[in-house]
């Protein structure tokens, strides 16, 4: 199967998605399953993973709704309060849903840059191998030294990075991000996403060859096959079209072997979250 790894679903209301900023008008209105479902066709893609994007309860509830009623939803990377007393009874709530596969917290929008190091949180991370859960990692790249620090505690819980952790890609700086990369893509438990460049760009006037360096250099790092392919749908219309953001990774990893492209388009995707079919 060919799977987008990372893409959201929302009912828009203004309370819930403040974040959308100047710009992004495009986002203020409702995103489902029917609106997707024809530009997956449109790209020979079977099915994708849906990410979370409210840090409440219902918000994994109801994606895992959707995903019920739609077969190409693959997998769901919900949300839980990993700091919270009551995580169990919360994991507990979806444990029986074979597509719950991962959880997310927005780390990059805590106040405190040590937040996934904290002592509650870390207990979180901890009870997520006894559900066989991944957890996203959304960082900025002043994350990715303390990213390390939560990989070496968990040796054994799988970790994927998101968004190549959002680089300076407008101001076309690579260092210190590409060093910390490289330090991070050392623990094996760790997978990249190869999503979400575009709205790191310059939104109107990005070209392929502007991300190449960036893709370059997260390839070299965590290699095919811990990487996988993601729309970071529909934020990305912000900047590209679905299928123009999907051309990105297809046309780089034309370089690669048929084997190490379904690794990237798919089968890391399946490997990573446990996606059956």
């Amino acid at each position: 199967m060919n799977i987008d790894a990372h893409q959201h679903f929302w009912r828009y209301n203004e309370r819930e998605y403040g974040w959308m900023g100047p710009g992004m008008d495009i986002l203020k209105k409702d995103h489902l399953p029917s609106d997707l479902a024809p530009l997956l066709q449109s790209v020979g893609f079977d099915g994708t993973v849906a990410v979370q994007a409210r840090q409440v309860v219902e918000e994994t509830r109801w994606l895992l709704d959707l995903a019920d009623q739609q077969l190409f939803i693959k997998g769901i990377v919900g949300w839980v309060d990993l700091c919270s007393l009551q995580l169990r009874g919360q994991l507990e709530q979806f444990a029986y849903h074979p597509k719950l596969r991962g959880v997310r917290h927005v780390l990059h929008d805590e106040p405190d840059d040590r937040f996934m190091l904290r002592d509650a949180f870390v207990r979180g991370i901890a009870m997520l191998a006894e559900f066989d859960l991944t957890y996203d990692l959304l960082l900025f790249p002043k994350h990715l030294p303390l990213a390390c620090e939560l990989a070496t505690r968990f040796p054994h819980q799988r970790f994927v990075l998101d968004h190549i952790a959002k680089p300076p890609i407008k101001a076309r700086r690579l260092e210190p991000w590409a060093k910390d990369i490289r330090q991070l893509a050392q623990f094996p438990n760790v997978f990249c996403k190869v999503s979400g460049m575009v709205t790191e760009a310059d939104w109107q006037t990005w070209a392929p060859a502007d991300l190449v360096p960036y893709l370059d250099v997260v390839f070299a790092a965590f290699g095919a096959e811990r990487i996988m392919i993601g729309s970071d749908w529909p934020v990305c219309t912000v900047a590209a079209p679905y299928a123009r953001v999907m051309s990105i990774v297809v046309d780089y990893i034309q370089q690669f072997s048929p084997d190490e492209q379904k690794m990237i388009l798919g089968d890391n995707a399946c490997r990573f979250y446990s996606i059956q079919g």
